[in-house]
C-alpha cells in the first residue's frame, strides 16, 4: 500500500540531484553565448536528439522503469502501481528544443518527472496507480511541423501515417526516415492503448510575470489557440539600380508591408493577441537583385478563438491587398492550428491546493506558449506547473530558471502526482 500521512507529507525532491541531470542533459547540443550564457541547438529527430534520447532512457532504465518507444518515437517509462489494473498518472514534457534554445524547456518536466520517481524509490513509496514519466517526439514544431506533433499522434489528433511522411523545413528529411536514422522508430502502437488517467506537466513559464510579481507557481488554466501559417509571395526579380521603383514586383517589399501589419493588427486588437514573423527567407537573397520569392510565417494566438479567427480573416485580407497593389502572388499553407484549450477544473484546484500546503505563492494563468499538456487534455484530466524564468526569457541561450524555483515546481509536481496516483 502507499505510504501516508505524515512520512509522505514531508516527502520533497533532491534539487541537486535534479539540477544535475538537467545540467548533464544540456551539454548534449550544447551552444555557447557571447558572455558564457550556455543553450542548447537539439532539433528533433537529429543526431544531438539521439544522444540526449539516449541519456535519458538510460536514467529511466536505472530507475527500473518499463521503457516503451511508440512508432512516433515517444518515450514512455513506467512505475508499476500496487494496482496491475489501474490507469496510469503520467507527467512529462520534451527534450528537442529550438535552433538557439536554452536547457530548461521541456527538459525540466521531463527530468523533474524523473526525479519524483527516484523519491519515491529512494523512500520506498508505493502507489496505487503506476506512474509514468514521457518524452514526447518535435514538440517545437522547429523542423518539423506542426508543433506538439509526438504527443498530437499520440492522443489520436493526427494519423501516424500522416505524421511520418512530414517533410524537414532544413533539409527534406522525412520524420520516418529520420526516427529510423537514430534508431526510434519505435513497435508501440499510436494512438496510445492506455489512456492516462490524468497528465501533469512542469514547464518553465518562458514569460516575465510570475518573476515581475514574486511568484512562486503558475498555476496554469489553459493554451491560448495558435495559429501557423506559410505564405509565400512571388514576385519578378530584377537589378536594384536599373529597374524603376514603380515598374517593380517586388515580394520583400511585400513581406515587410506584412510584417508591419501583422504587429499593428496585434496592437490594435488588445492585451490577448499577439502576432510574430519568425521566419523570413528571400530568394536569391543578393544585396543588388530584387528578389523573385519571399517565404514568411505568421504566428497568431489568442486566448479567445472566436478573437483568433477575426485575426486570421483580417490578417488574411490585408496580405490579399498587399499582394494585389504590388503585382506579386501569394501562396499559403496552413502549418498548425489549434484550438484554444481550458485544463480540468479539479486538476487546476490540485496544484493550487498543493502549492498552498507546501507554502508556496501561486496564481492562476494562462499559458501563451503551446505545450504537450494540451494535446493530452484531450484524452484525460490535465494541468501544467509554472516556475518563473529569469528576465521572462525563452527560446533563448540565455533561458534560465534558478535553482529554487525548479526545486519548489519539482515538490509541487511530486505531491499533485502522489495524490493522484493514491486515489481508486
Amino acid at each position: 500500500m502507499a505510504q501516508t500521512g505524515r512520512a509522505a507529507a514531508d516527502l520533497r525532491v533532491d534539487g541537486s540531484r535534479l539540477w544535475e541531470r538537467i545540467e548533464a542533459l544540456g551539454e548534449i547540443g550544447q551552444v555557447l553565448g557571447p558572455n558564457g550564457e550556455r543553450g542548447c541547438a537539439r532539433l528533433a529527430l537529429t543526431d544531438a536528439d539521439r544522444d540526449g534520447r539516449d541519456l535519458v532512457v538510460s536514467w529511466m532504465l536505472d530507475l527500473g522503469l518499463q521503457v516503451t518507444v511508440d512508432a512516433i518515437g515517444n518515450v514512455v517509462g513506467t512505475r508499476p502501481g500496487s494496482d496491475p489494473q489501474a490507469a496510469p498518472v503520467m507527467t512529462g514534457s520534451h527534450i528537442d528544443t529550438v535552433r538557439t534554445g536554452g536547457r530548461f524547456d521541456g527538459n525540466l518536466g521531463v527530468l523533474a518527472g524523473l526525479e519524483v520517481i527516484e523519491t519515491l524509490e529512494q523512500h520506498g513509496i508505493t502507489t496505487l496507480r503506476p506512474i509514468a514519466v514521457g518524452f514526447f517526439t518535435d514538440e517545437e514544431g522547429a523542423r518539423f511541423a506542426p508543433d506538439m506533433l509526438g504527443s498530437l499522434v499520440y492522443v489520436g489528433g493526427l494519423a501516424v501515417e500522416e505524421a511520418l511522411d512530414i517533410v524537414a523545413v532544413d533539409d527534406g528529411a522525412t520524420v520516418g526516415e529520420e526516427l529510423a536514422r537514430i534508431g526510434y522508430a519505435g513497435s508501440t502502437p499510436c494512438p496510445a492503448a492506455v489512456v492516462p488517467h490524468a497528465f501533469v506537466e512542469l514547464h518553465i513559464e518562458q514569460g516575465p510575470v510570475l518573476e515581475d510579481e514574486g511568484i512562486a507557481i503558475g498555476v496554469v488554466t489553459g493554451v491560448q489557440g495558435i495559429s501557423w501559417t506559410e505564405l509565400t509571395i512571388v514576385g519578378q526579380s530584377a537589378h536594384a539600380g536599373t529597374t524603376p521603383m514603380g515598374m517593380r514586383h517586388d515580394p520583400g517589399y511585400a513581406a515587410a508591408a506584412i510584417i508591419v501589419a501583422a504587429r499593428e493588427l496585434a496592437l490594435r486588437f488588445g492585451a490577448g493577441q499577439v502576432a510574430t514573423v519568425g521566419r523570413c527567407e528571400f530568394t536569391p537573397d543578393l544585396v543588388n537583385v530584387v528578389p523573385s520569392e519571399v517565404l514568411l510565417t505568421l504566428d497568431l494566438r489568442n486566448s479567445d478563438d472566436a478573437v483568433l479567427q477575426r485575426a486570421e480573416v483580417e490578417l488574411r485580407g490585408i496580405c490579399n491587398d498587399v499582394a494585389a497593389a504590388e503585382g506579386v502572388t501569394l501562396g499559403r499553407r496552413t502549418l498548425a492550428r489549434f484550438e484554444p484549450v481550458e485544463f480540468d477544473a479539479g486538476m487546476i484546484e490540485l496544484v493550487e491546493s498543493t502549492a498552498a500546503q507546501l507554502g508556496l505563492s501561486s496564481r492562476r494563468m494562462p499559458s501563451g506558449a503551446g505545450h504537450d499538456a494540451q494535446m493530452l487534455s484531450r484524452v484525460c484530466p490535465t494541468s501544467m506547473i509554472f516556475v518563473p524564468s529569469v528576465g521572462g526569457l525563452s527560446h533563448n541561450i540565455a533561458e534560465l530558471t534558478e535553482r529554487a524555483d525548479i526545486e519548489a515546481g519539482a515538490n509541487v509536481l511530486l505531491h499533485t502526482l502522489l495524490a493522484t496516483a493514491t486515489t481508486p
